[in-house]
């Protein structure tokens, strides 16, 4: 059925002023197809033996194999292979029994053979499927995310671009590129087209993502760190007419990192869509980078087609043919995956939506999880994970996994606490010691004298003070409000930096106001 539209105004510079989102799916149902490529955390590259540590100085980590010196011979990485298969276990793929890795020629500066050793036509994982969920105001929506492939590649190289204002070629002064990159394994993940969606679709996309981290980080196969380029998604959206059954010219924004960032690309690809075709354009299939800034893309370079790439077999490298044998054995290595163990959590420590979505958003389970282990109930655990540190990890700009604190230390403050050691104001004290390095919560309790003053003698004096401080409300309590006990609670609490037993500096007012 054809939709009369109003074509879009143009904006400067001639592109189509983009169309307001809820408007855009009144008139356009979105396809969506995600390319997501995975560093793997070996110690060695894919073909050579050379490290691959994050942040070394640039092009120390390189070797004739990787820079692909005349007569240099490449040798696959068992771990890497290792890691392929047991991911493609995990998203519920076939393994295939034979493949081969394949040339892919083109020119960049990046890579210095002027091709990429990746998998074409052979992938080592097939036909697989993530199931993702996403919360909508009627409650939670799953969708089944499949997966066409994943495949093994070599990574390329880091070129920056000096002088200009936006970091990249255009208007750039020089340009400089650092190989240490170059060659770590990569593993591509590639999704069928993605349908159905409608104004979900961004949300699809992220919980995709997000979904897709949390399960390589459980296998162990990489750290999956978005801002350090270890986890990098590639965005196709095409839009379509509503009510009709031809696909659209996809995009392709290339290399987005951060979960948020894959949302706004699909947002803002479907708005920019909508506004060519409501003017009366076409939409170029085409590469195009995102601008955290603005939150638009701008267009690369056209798209091209597998043939372009001129793949043929890589002549140094033989096939790859893992056996019935090994993959079972790496089947049996597979952990709870993060799906099953959002499950039983939830289950056992019977969490609402809310209260899982909360950990889960977080990245806390894992950690809550270990401080459960080491002896700590489940209710305070997520607590102290969820506000004390989560506040300290946002200030610290670091995942909340990497702050200077084991679950077991977790445990060992809320154990203090709950034997009356500490109060949760001088436990917010012994966290901070912990963080900053001062040792264990016990060394730090010692060294800060932190525990909680609960012998009569002493609290009796701190008490004498504050009734004779505050004869007002000690007169209010002397004639029946109790409630004004509080004010001498407080006073209590002041002369002792917070350390006394409330509870018994209470009784011990009310006991002297009333033989007074």
């Amino acid at each position: 059925m054809a939709h009369a539209v109003t074509p879009s105004p143009a904006k400067s510079g001639g592109e189509p002023t983009p169309v307001a989102y809820e408007q855009a799916l009144t008139r356009y149902e979105p396809v969506l197809g995600l390319e997501t490529h995975i560093e793997l955390g070996t110690a060695s590259k894919m073909f050579c033996s050379c490290p691959t540590g994050f942040g070394a100085e640039p092009n120390t980590q390189v070797c004739p194999v990787c820079l692909a010196f005349p007569g240099s011979l490449p040798v696959v990485n068992e771990k890497a292979v290792e890691g392929a298969i047991r991911l493609g276990l995990a998203l519920n793929c076939s393994i295939a029994p034979w493949g081969r890795f394949a040339r892919k020629n083109y020119f960049y500066p990046d890579m210095p053979k002027n091709y990429q050793i990746s998998q074409y036509d052979e992938p080592i994982c097939v036909d697989g499927h993530l199931d993702v969920t996403v919360d909508t105001p009627d409650g939670p929506r799953e969708f089944r995310v499949e997966i066409e492939r994943v495949h093994m590649e070599e990574d390329t190289g880091k070129t920056s671009h000096v002088g200009g204002a936006t970091g990249r070629i255009h208007g750039a002064t020089y340009s400089i590129v650092d190989y240490n990159r170059a060659g770590i394994p990569l593993l591509e993940i590639v999704t069928r087209p993605i349908t159905g969606t409608g104004e979900l679709a961004p949300l699809v996309a992220r919980a995709y993502a997000a979904e897709l981290r949390d399960l390589v980080r459980s296998l162990g196969i990489s750290d999956v760190r978005m801002e350090e380029g270890s986890m990098r998604c590639d965005v196709n959206v095409s839009i379509q007419p509503v009510g009709t059954a031809e696909w659209g010219t996809r995009s392709e924004t290339k290399n987005v990192n951060s979960l948020r960032s894959v949302e706004r690309a699909v947002r803002s690809e479907i708005e920019r869509q909508a506004g060519v075709l409501d003017a009366g354009h076409r939409v170029v299939q085409e590469t195009r980078h995102f601008q955290e800034n603005t939150g638009r893309s701008i267009s690369g370079r056209s798209k091209e087609e597998a043939q372009d790439y001129r793949y043929f077999p890589d002549p140094d490298l033989v096939p790859v043919a893992p056996t019935e044998e090994w993959i079972e054995e790496l089947r049996a290595t597979l952990p709870e995956l993060p799906a099953a163990q959002r499950a039983r959590v939830k289950a056992e420590w019977d969490l609402s939506d809310t209260e899982l979505r909360d950990l889960v958003n977080a990245g806390a389970i894992e950690l809550v999880e270990a401080t459960v282990v080491a002896g700590a109930p489940s209710a305070e655990a997520r607590k102290l994970w969820l506000n004390e540190l989560s506040r300290r990890a946002t200030e610290q700009e670091v995942e909340l996994g990497a702050l200077p604190i084991t679950p077991a230390q977790v445990a060992r403050i809320i154990s203090l606490v709950s034997e009356g050691t500490l109060t949760n104001k001088l436990a917010r004290q012994v966290v901070e010691g912990v963080l900053a390095g001062e040792g264990g919560p016990d060394e730090v309790v010692e060294a800060r004298g932190l525990q909680v003053v609960s012998d009569d003698g002493a609290l009796g004096a701190a008490v004498d003070e504050a009734i004779a401080a505050n004869p007002d409300a000690a007169d209010k309590v002397r004639g029946g409000k109790l409630a004004a006990a509080g004010a001498l609670v407080g006073a209590v609490m002041k002369a002792t930096r917070g350390q006394a037993d409330a509870g018994r500096a209470r009784e011990l007012i009310l006991e002297r106001l009333a033989g007074a």
